[in-house]
């Protein structure tokens, strides 16, 4: 199957992927068109000025979603600006109504700067129930969120951060029943630093507090280095250095590894890599579309459990498993702002769907029709 040809075709013969429909589909007559609109609509004004937190029992805000990008870090296409993301802006929203029945804006902004983002979207908060931020560059991604969540009042939620890091707890969380493992006793080598691979250190510490060590483009994360961000000085501190004997590179680094997570580019890990780990190695291997070892590659080099980031393979890690029960959740219990302890519950809650987790199968299918209502009860 040519999937690109075929994006073309039907992106261009139904001129994307979303539209709007009536809630009341009814045919309008005098009485219905004076109530929806003029002089009707004014009583509902009236109750929303007197008191605003009406607004969602009374407009579409209770379902509604902002899907806003300014297009600087899109899938593997990296900076392509407002206009070329929308398509992937779409497809988000696409997601949100097949899986949630969530409705949703996609809006990209041709402003970039941290204070021009944040300012934009408080400016037009109010006419949604939910933000999710989508591809937007690390690092400024980070104060984006952290500053949004501080000063809005509906749920913010970067998802290549945080969708990413639930599912692959999710996974780890069944790897660990697979082979006998606990995590916290688990020597785990973090290839790349960026926006998900943050997120992932962060909630794997909060979870269980393994042996993280992170590389990024210049090597080792460590605290000897001069030039970390505070994002990159906080993995630092979740090696256990006094085990590491002080690793500068990711051979080094990898020797005697339980697990390894790549968020990086394809092919940056070898057999000789994968033959180095701990036995029953654990490889989640999420660059796209080309992943950090083939899991053919890695399992013959040793490993016991091999995830991607590929629909086509075993143990796909999609945020889609995450994402629309979060935001289902979130908007159902009127969940102001998602804690590190929803991400928790929530990739615990994905990784039970999984009834008898193998070395195949440790991460449950996106079409599985339990993920959206079991992730959203424990959203509350």
């Amino acid at each position: 199957m040519d999937y690109n040809k075929l994006a073309l075709d039907l992106h261009k013969k139904y001129k994307g992927k979303l539209t709007t429909r009536l809630r009341d589909e009814r045919t309008l007559d005098k009485d219905t068109l004076s109530a929806y609109y003029s002089p009707g609509v004014a009583e509902v004004s009236r109750k929303i000025a007197k008191d605003p937190s009406q607004l969602p029992n009374y407009t579409w805000t209770n379902n509604l979603v902002a899907v806003i990008s300014d297009g600087s870090a899109v899938l593997g296409l990296g900076d392509i600006g407002p206009r070329a993301s929308m398509p992937v802006m779409e497809g988000k929203g696409l997601l949100f109504k097949y899986f949630a029945d969530i409705d949703s804006v996609p809006i990209t902004l041709d402003v970039h700067e941290p204070d021009e983002i944040i300012n934009t979207i408080k400016a037009i908060h109010s006419s949604f129930g939910a933000i999710n931020l989508e591809d937007i560059a690390a690092p400024k991604c980070f104060e984006i969120e952290k500053r949004l969540k501080e000063e809005l009042d509906i749920p913010v939620f970067h998802d290549d951060q945080h969708g990413t890091a639930i599912v692959t707890l999710a996974g780890l969380i069944n790897s660990m029943k697979v082979t006998g493992k606990t995590l916290s006793n688990c020597k785990i080598v973090l290839i790349g630093a960026g926006a998900a691979g943050v997120a992932i250190a962060d909630l794997l510490h909060k979870y269980a507090q393994p042996n993280i060590i992170a590389i990024d483009s210049r090597g080792v994360i460590s605290k000897d280095r001069t030039d970390l961000n505070e994002h990159k000085l906080r993995l630092a501190g979740y090696a256990h250095q006094e085990k590491n004997n002080n690793p500068t590179n990711l051979q080094q680094a990898i020797k005697n590894a339980d697990i390894v997570i790549g968020i990086s580019k394809g092919n940056m890990l070898s057999p000789d890599d994968i033959s180095s780990m701990n036995e029953d190695a654990i490889v989640f291997g999420l660059a796209n579309p080309i992943p950090e070892i083939m899991p053919d590659i890695a399992k013959q080099a040793g490993a016991a459990i091999v995830a991607t980031g590929r629909s086509d393979l075993p143990n796909q890690v999609n945020n889609a498993i995450a994402f629309p029960g979060i935001f289902r959740g979130a908007l159902d219990n009127g969940v102001k702002k998602i804690t590190d302890n929803h991400k928790i519950a929530a990739a615990e809650v994905i990784a039970s769907l999984v009834d008898s987790p193998n070395a195949d199968n440790v991460i449950p299918s996106v079409l599985n029709e339990k993920l959206v209502p079991s992730i959203a009860k424990v959203i509350n």
